[in-house]
């Protein structure tokens, strides 16, 4: 064999191995896709709005609702209240049986508004701490359901980062150190080009914004605070792994006025105040090594707070966004809490307050008063109260199909008929909570779909709540009490 036959083996040889590293690496490479969408689900996922059309009237099937059409308009109205500013201090009721939608339409309804309106939902048993008053924890969720949208014209210098460049000099205090004099940053607009001789505690911001060449930024002229906007658009071909945020170069001249919108809630201002500042004595920082306990705001600095925002608004400054606080299971309240209830409402900042409960004539806690909702007549006068009905077998039908649909199940006509039959007799949620048993069953006998087999098998393993309190009756000479 000639050297030139050999040269072309070894050639061979090499591309065949290169091929070979190439196929395997390509297989030890695997793209991961996000499932989080598909597997995050939760009990109102299908919730999308109210499923109005244009005239205010409710569609039979619309945004994730199924029935409730009068509720849905109603509920339709008092958005359409609180988008014009006219509800703020006013109080809404959902009542009717459980698993009847009204956690459903009370966030359809924040839904509706859009995410720049606050919600705030609670539960009426959060308000029993052991560390802070019951008023306290109402007045605190009050507070986060109301929106302050403060906007400011403020001189800036933005631009692209194209240089940053601290210069060093001796320590002023004496030994081998050096210590930062200034730092100097270049930046770039679609104009021209500045640089900046800044501040060494604006070095410090730089750094802990992470702040690289070729991200865009802003310095506001007068406080000297940086903020970072994102990478420049002119990299985005660069192979980064970390998900990044490109944005345009910045029009204009480095130096502008801009008008900065932050959004912020009146509990946030009142946080900011109310966070004590320790001394340098020996008991303020064994205060500070402790677990901190929650600060309870003082009423003094809630009004002083309040008299700031109403300047602003009055300047032109703030605009004041009266958000929905949503309060569950408002049975739960002490009469103490319904009175204190009586006086927020009539507060000049209070925001739109929708309360819900499934019970019908019931003591009202802490007394011995019955009363419809177990709520005090002088507080269900102020309430404007929207009726959720049982749903019919129809409805179930509609709400079990999306459910599967959210869920990713397949279901066959007869499974589904008869799943409706159960959530009719029992209830919807029973039926809700089936599905996914159901589903498992399935697949672990090999099918891609359920059938009404595995909905019989998975209903004989688990009982509904009627069924148990009918066994419980029938079998209690077997338990205790």
């Amino acid at each position: 064999m000639t050297d030139t036959d050999m040269n072309e083996q070894n050639t061979t040889t090499s591309t065949t191995s290169t091929t070979t590293s190439s196929s395997s690496s390509t297989n030890k490479i695997e793209e991961i896709k996000s499932n989080l969408k598909s597997q995050r689900v939760a009990t109102h996922s299908h919730i999308k709005g109210l499923g109005l059309n244009v005239d205010g009237s409710a569609n039979t099937i619309g945004d994730g609702l199924v029935g409730q059409s009068k509720a849905r308009e109603a509920a339709g109205i008092v958005a359409e209240l609180i988008r014009s500013k006219k509800m703020a201090g006013k109080a809404l009721l959902l009542a009717g049986p459980p698993g009847t939608g009204k956690t459903a339409l009370a966030l359809a309804i924040a839904h509706d508004l859009g995410t720049k309106v606050p919600f705030c939902p609670m539960v009426g048993s959060e308000v029993y701490s052991s560390e802070v008053k019951k008023t306290e924890i109402l007045m605190e969720n009050f507070r986060r359901s109301i929106g302050l949208r403060v906007k400011e014209t403020k001189d800036v210098y933005e631009g692209e980062v194209t240089e940053i460049t601290p210069e060093e000099t001796d320590n002023v205090m004496g030994g081998y150190g050096k210590t930062i004099a200034h730092v100097t940053v270049g930046l770039k607009t679609t104009k021209g080009t500045k640089q900046l001789k800044l501040d060494p505690t604006i070095y410090e911001s730089i750094q802990k914004e992470r702040i690289t060449v070729g991200d865009v930024i802003y310095v506001e002229a007068n406080s000297g605070s940086v903020k970072r906007v994102g990478r420049s658009d002119f990299y985005a071909t660069e192979h980064d792994l970390e998900a990044e945020e490109y944005v345009p170069l910045p029009k204009g001249e480095v130096f502008k006025k801009k008008e900065i919108i932050q959004d912020v809630t009146l509990h946030d201002l009142d946080l900011a105040n109310a966070k004590p500042q320790g001394g340098q004595d020996i008991m303020s920082m064994m205060g500070q090594m402790m677990k901190p306990k929650k600060t309870e705001i003082t009423e003094k600095l809630r009004l002083e707070i309040n008299k700031i925002v109403n300047r602003y608004i009055e300047q032109g400054v703030a605009e004041l966004v009266p958000g929905v606080l949503f309060i569950d299971e408002i049975h739960m309240l002490d009469i103490e809490c319904f009175s204190y209830l009586n006086k927020a409402l009539e507060s000049t900042l209070a925001p739109i307050v929708i309360f819900a409960t499934n019970r019908g004539n019931c003591t009202i806690k802490g007394t011995d008063i019955i009363s419809p909702h177990g709520i005090p007549v002088d507080l269900l006068d102020r309430l404007m109260i929207i009726r959720t009905l049982p749903y019919s077998f129809n409805e179930i039908v509609q709400i079990l199909t999306i459910r599967a649909t959210v869920e990713g199940h397949k279901i066959e006509d007869d499974a589904l008929t008869y799943l409706a039959e159960i959530g009719d007799k029992s209830s919807l949620r029973y039926a809700i909570q089936l599905l996914t048993p159901s589903a498992i069953l399935s697949k672990t006998n090999g099918r891609t779909s359920i059938t009404k087999d595995d909905i019989e098998e998975v209903s004989s393993l688990f009982n509904d709540a009627k069924t148990s309190a009918k066994l419980l009756e029938e079998n209690k000479s077997k338990y205790l009490y």
